[in-house]
């Protein structure tokens, strides 16, 4: 699929869906990498040196197979506050995954599509129908099924992947509205740009302020400094680099091609992507209810699918 910003359709639910199910798998499994490596990498350091590596990569494709499209954006104040609320979104998803499952933090993070639904009728003015809440209230189900609360599993920690969802909510609306016409390119080079921005910022911010050791200690992921690079971390960098572009770039298209009640309920589909990379990476075996959940959040999204086409 290669966008063309003069022609891309307003409302094509077809190319919304495939962008969004591509987008969530590379995110999913850029989740699962910064997961497994979250110990020992700083996250600052993770923001800077996987966008150093994504942004040149991302203009010299454009240079080279988009040479007419502008790197500046076209509304440079929103796709600014757009690229903050996504690059803020990640800061508390990430910050998440050393103390949670894989499994919880996607679950508790995929509130989302309510709080998307929410703001586009709060927002945007879309009509957002009893077939189209049903499909949400259907795959919100299916992540209570999977979390499967309890008073001895309640987290702090818990918290943060619904403040991501909530920014990242907020993004997407924006995607919608005020960066249609935006080329996905440019809006995954802001969104890198800011990563950059944002990780040297902290990172400068840490080296003025002087932590505890104990309290570094107790959260490496945020609060240490640079470490240097072995082949492993150089691996995990070009993967996280991948991850992000792919999408960065396709969750744009997604956005930008349907309602965005519609695209969140494909959103989900990062659930079942978050399983497959917990049964590779951390050899988490899906469990009868975790397969009920994936079941209840596939059955939301063709419902949707039925209600857009009718």
């Amino acid at each position: 699929m290669t966008p063309n910003d003069a022609n891309a359709p307003i409302n094509n639910v077809p190319r919304a869906i495939s962008a969004v199910v591509f987008a969530v798998l590379a995110l999913s499994l850029g989740d699962a990498v910064i997961k497994s490596i979250s110990v020992s990498f700083p996250l600052w350091q993770l923001y800077v040196l996987r966008s150093a590596i994504a942004l040149p990569v991302l203009v010299t494709f454009i240079k080279l197979r988009h040479p007419n499209t502008k790197l500046m954006p076209k509304s440079i104040g929103w796709v600014a506050v757009r690229s903050l609320l996504l690059a803020s979104m990640w800061v508390a998803y990430y910050s998440a995954l050393p103390h949670l499952q894989l499994s919880v933090a996607a679950a508790a993070y995929y509130t989302l599509p309510l709080f998307i639904t929410l703001f586009s009728g709060l927002f945007v003015g879309e009509r957002v129908g009893m077939v189209d809440w049903l499909a949400i209230c259907l795959g919100f189900a299916g992540v209570i099924v999977m979390l499967r609360p309890d008073a001895s599993g309640v987290s702090i920690f818990a918290v943060l992947p619904i403040i991501a969802a909530v920014l990242y909510a907020l993004a997407m609306i924006l995607t919608r509205t005020k960066c249609q016409d935006e080329s996905p390119y440019v809006l995954s080079a802001a969104l890198n740009v800011t990563f950059i921005l944002m990780g040297l910022t902290a990172t400068a911010a840490l080296a003025l302020v002087d932590v505890e050791a104990t309290v570094v200690s107790q959260n490496t992921f945020l609060l240490s400094g640079w470490i240097s690079l072995g082949n492993d971390e150089l691996i995990a960098l070009i993967v996280l680099a991948a991850s992000i572009l792919i999408g960065s770039i396709f969750a744009a298209i997604a956005y930008q091609s349907a309602a965005s009640s519609t695209v969140a309920t494909f959103d989900y589909s990062y659930l079942a992507f978050s399983v497959m990379w917990g049964l590779i990476f951390f050899a988490e075996i899906p469990d009868t209810l975790t397969i009920i959940g994936i079941v209840m959040i596939a059955t939301a999204g063709i419902i949707a699918v039925r209600s857009k086409n009718s």
